[in-house]
C-alpha cells in the first residue's frame, strides 16, 4: 500500500497515459468516488494534469482478500474500461470542486460524451515523505478543474 504513495511511481503511471508531446504538469494520489454514477467504485488513482488533459490512471492492480486465496485480482470494471484514462479539456463539460472532509476536496467531472467521473483529491499525500510535492499539486490541478467551469 506504501508504495502508492510514492512520487516516482506515480510519475511513471500517469507518464504512460501522457499523450505525445505532452508534458506531466502535476499529479497526486486521489480516490475515485464515482464512475458513470455507478455506485461500485471507490480505489486509489493517481490524478495528473498537461497542458490539454486531465489524466486518471489507478496506482495499480486491485485486489481483494478471501478466505481461501490470501489475494485475487478484483475484475470489476477498471476507470480506463469505464471512461479511459486520458481527457482533454475540451472534452469536459462541467467540473464541480466541493469541499469535503478533513480537508479533501470533491471533484464532479461531467464530460460531453455522458460520462461522468467523481474523485476526490485528498489534503495529504500519505505519511512519510513519499509525495513531498502532494499539496503544491494538487493546488495546480484544483486550480485548473475550477478554471472549466467558466
Amino acid at each position: 500500500m506504501a508504495e502508492i504513495f510514492d512520487e516516482a511511481n506515480m510519475r511513471r503511471v500517469l507518464g504512460a497515459c501522457v499523450p505525445e508531446g505532452e508534458a506531466l504538469q502535476a499529479g497526486v494520489h486521489g480516490v475515485t468516488l464515482q464512475v458513470n454514477k455507478k455506485k461500485t467504485s471507490y480505489f486509489d488513482v493517481y490524478v495528473g494534469i498537461t497542458e490539454r488533459c486531465l489524466l486518471v490512471a489507478e496506482c495499480g492492480e486491485r485486489q481483494y482478500l478471501t478466505a481461501a486465496y490470501p489475494m485475487l485480482p478484483d475484475l470489476r470494471k477498471t476507470v480506463a474500461e469505464d471512461v479511459g484514462v486520458c481527457f482533454p479539456f475540451g472534452d469536459i463539460q462541467s467540473c464541480e470542486v466541493k469541499k469535503a472532509i478533513m480537508g479533501a476536496v470533491n471533484c464532479a467531472v461531467t464530460f460531453r460524451s455522458g460520462d461522468f467521473l467523481k474523485l476526490q483529491l485528498p489534503k495529504r499525500g500519505g505519511l512519510g515523505r513519499g509525495m513531498p510535492h502532494h499539496a503544491e499539486y494538487r493546488e495546480k490541478i484544483i486550480a485548473r478543474l475550477e478554471n472549466l467551469r467558466r
